[in-house]
């Protein structure tokens, strides 16, 4: 925490500079794929088998055993699968990339307010975003937000195409040729990309919208997986789905939580990312560096590793010891949030 609380703004909050569209999903050919047909969710019955773990009393009686597994366990569940005569899926969505982080969208303290925007404006003219900047460009050409759908498909294909331009800008990506694990890798196709991102977010009124087309052949009639919908429902009737599927205007899609936090999937600066036995892999940039399906989170206060710790030091003129801590703080203002700083103790 900072020296004096009275020097972090109470009320302080951020407006997101990455800003998704739902991404729609469609069915097509490797060999014509720009003639695409909508995906529809198809609901399904199912008989499953009991596979959880059993009481002790259970699970060493043969006879109640056998009287558990012929419970039927009867499932209705949302699916969504390929046509049989399409093997590759189109997922398209839109990408708006918006300056002015430079000023808070509230803060009720104008002291630190001025502090704060010189911190920034000297970390612009130090960095100009361009290590951000590339990072978002490699999470867009290597079709990370694809998440389950990468998995197995024989080629990827990624359109970007920039429609705010006075002379339109397009890039084509293999996103085969593209790790999600690191972002060492040079690629001018990722620079240019990543210059008119940057250049977006360094401004203070300006914007970049990109128009985002990708290509992934999965095979012939396999199932491609839109967002799971949250069952907020846990009746136990027959009647319920088990498993929700989202749909927009009746056609499959994800949302936009998903494909942002695809996009923002760019902190490999926790201290565990090194570590084999440890790492995430990159992670979603979060103050806590929290990853829910781990259970877990690599930037904790103890460690002083949190946003919380490096921006009360960062936005009140502090020189942080990493470069790449500033890259943290700069990705979470970016990611958005509420961060004012409490009256209790």
């Amino acid at each position: 925490m900072a020296k004096n609380k009275n020097a972090v703004a109470s009320v302080l909050s951020f407006e997101k500079k990455l800003v998704p569209s739902d991404g729609y999903m469609y069915g097509t050919t490797w060999a014509n794929r720009h003639e695409v047909q909508a995906l529809a969710l198809t609901e399904k019955s199912v008989r499953g088998t009991i596979s959880n773990r059993l009481k002790a009393a259970v699970k060493n009686d043969p006879l109640k055993l056998n009287a558990e597994v012929e419970k039927p366990n009867l499932q209705r569940v949302d699916t969504c699968a390929l046509l049989p005569e399409q093997d590759t899926l189109k997922l398209t969505f839109t990408l708006k990339v918006l300056g002015g982080v430079q000023k808070p969208s509230a803060c009720n303290n104008a002291q630190f307010k001025q502090s704060y925007s010189t911190a920034v404006k000297d970390y612009i003219n130090e960095h100009g975003f361009i290590e951000l900047a590339k990072r978002y460009a490699t999470n867009i050409a290597n079709a990370r937000f694809l998440w389950r759908n990468r998995l197995g498909a024989e080629n990827i294909t990624v359109e970007v195409n920039a429609l705010n331009e006075k002379a339109p800008q397009a890039w084509v990506f293999d996103a085969t040729q593209i790790s999600t694990r690191h972002f060492d890798h040079q690629d001018d196709n990722v620079n240019s990309l990543a210059t008119r991102i940057a250049t977006a977010l360094a401004s203070e009124d300006d914007f970049l919208m990109l128009e985002i087309h990708c290509f992934a052949k999965v095979g012939k009639a396999q199932e491609v997986y839109p967002s799971e919908e949250l069952v907020l429902d846990k009746s136990t009737s027959k009647e319920k789905k088990s498993k929700i599927l989202y749909s927009n205007n009746g056609i499959a899609a994800m949302h936009t939580q998903k494909i942002g936090n695809a996009l923002r999937s760019i902190d490999t600066w926790y201290p565990e990312f090194n570590d084999i036995e440890q790492s995430a892999g990159p992670i979603a940039i979060e103050p806590y560096g929290a990853v829910t399906n781990l259970g877990r989170a690599y930037r904790t206060p103890k460690d002083k590793q949190d946003f919380y710790t490096f921006f009360d030091a960062f936005a009140l003129g502090e020189k942080l010891t990493r470069t790449e801590d500033e890259h943290y703080v700069m990705a979470i203002l970016l990611r958005g949030g509420v961060f004012g700083a409490s009256d209790k103790d």
